[in-house]
């Protein structure tokens, strides 16, 4: 099915594995569009590495290549080192992908290196909070107080008790010229911020937040209802920094926010905070943070910063 606006060209085949209702699959889709047929892609180890290539089949229409958990950055590094000596390196786009264990931990000293050294690459890092393949472990990306197998809610425990890892602004503290948030459920918004991504020159980075049902146990078509809330109550804001300077994109207004607890009640890893009775203070918390977090984002923006 074509995605309104978009090129109906399909890089990322039908066919793969991935689970019904999978975000991280439209990730893909949108990575692939905004690429284009002039790409070389690298991805990590990971949910979207095994769904999509199990032998002797791929899902992938386009060059790509397959490193381990930690090392996309590095192989997106020597593929742009190589395209500069043959003299290519403005024809061919170079995407590394991820997910977020391999992006905001495993992998995370490859991309810093990388991003130090201004390589010449896009990394895209499909953002589902969790090591997904694995196990549903909590991962760098994991929020405060969702449940997984290794942050496990308990009589002693609220689930993870960090708050997630913010990844956006350590690259845009490494120079990077263009770093952005998008969302699964804002495709058009999605793809602009890829194109825009692989089109800027040096290293840049795209979180593309993608809802799994399987660790966050909601119902399959729920995907992008979910995506979407997740914006509309602050939980992923979406927005850009572009040589180092803030772009809101949405929400854009605090007072305007709907209530965090219509967010984590769609899901089984926030279903703790509810049961057997309302978790209140814990759930006041997190709806603060996110006004606190929309606010300084609002406030860099007007500042020029």
């Amino acid at each position: 099915m074509a995605i309104s606006g978009l090129p109906e060209e399909e890089y990322f085949g039908f066919g793969h594995r991935a689970c019904a209702g999978c975000g991280a699959a439209i990730a893909l889709r949108l990575i692939t569009k905004a690429a284009g047929k002039s790409s070389i892609l690298t991805q990590s180890t990971g949910c979207m590495e095994v769904v999509s290539s199990p032998y002797p089949e791929t899902a992938w229409k386009l060059p790509w290549i397959h490193g381990a958990f930690e090392n996309p950055a590095s192989i997106a590094s020597g593929i742009s080192a190589a395209l500069k000596a043959m003299g290519k390196e403005d024809k061919i786009n170079v995407i590394a992908i991820g997910g977020d264990g391999s992006s905001y931990d495993i992998g995370f000293g490859h991309i810093s290196g990388a991003f130090e050294r201004g390589e010449n690459f896009t990394y895209c890092c499909y953002d589902n909070e969790a090591y997904m393949n694995t196990g549903i472990q909590r991962s760098g990306s994991t929020p405060f107080g969702a449940s997984t197998t290794t942050s496990p809610s308990g009589k002693e425990s609220i689930g993870k008790k960090e708050w997630k890892k913010d990844l956006m602004h350590i690259l845009a503290a490494h120079a990077s010229p263009y770093v952005a948030s998008a969302s699964i459920a804002y495709p058009q918004d999605a793809f602009r911020k890829l194109k825009t991504a692989i089109e800027t020159r040096g290293p840049t980075f795209v979180n593309l937040f993608s809802p799994c049902p399987t660790g966050w146990r909601f119902p399959t078509e729920k995907t992008v209802e979910i995506a979407r809330l997740a914006v509309e109550t602050g939980v992923t804001p979406l927005y850009e920094i572009i040589n180092g300077k803030h772009k809101i994109n949405r929400p854009n207004d605090v007072s305007g926010l709907k209530p965090v607890e219509e967010y984590l009640r769609t899901q089984g890893r926030y279903r703790h905070l509810f049961r057997p009775e309302k978790k209140e203070k814990e759930i006041e918390f997190i709806q603060n943070r996110i006004k606190e977090n929309l606010s300084l984002l609002i406030e860099m923006a007007e500042k020029g910063f």
